[in-house]
């Protein structure tokens, strides 16, 4: 990959202990669950671990996957996964 080209970003969906979903953005959502998973990272997730990936969707900037991070997180818990299904 040449210097002009950006990475894509990663929306993804955890689900967690206690069946709560956590959201996040990443570079490399493998490598971020991990990081969760052993608790470097966000405090919620530290609190209650990371289960698995429930979903994950690319994005070909970081200002994308951030403001569908907050589209995301304003759905009702219910309608969550579903978002992924969605282009």
């Amino acid at each position: 990959m040449s210097g002009s080209e950006a990475s894509p970003y990663w929306l993804y969906l955890l689900e967690c202990e206690g069946g709560v979903y956590y959201a996040g953005v990443a570079l490399d959502v493998e490598r971020r669950f991990f990081q969760h998973l052993f608790g470097v990272g966000a405090k919620f997730t530290r609190a209650r671990p990371p289960l698995r990936v429930l979903a994950a969707r690319e994005y070909p900037s970081k200002s994308e996957a951030l403001r569908a991070e907050l589209r995301l997180k304003a759905l009702p818990r219910g309608d969550k996964p579903a978002f992924f299904a969605h282009d």
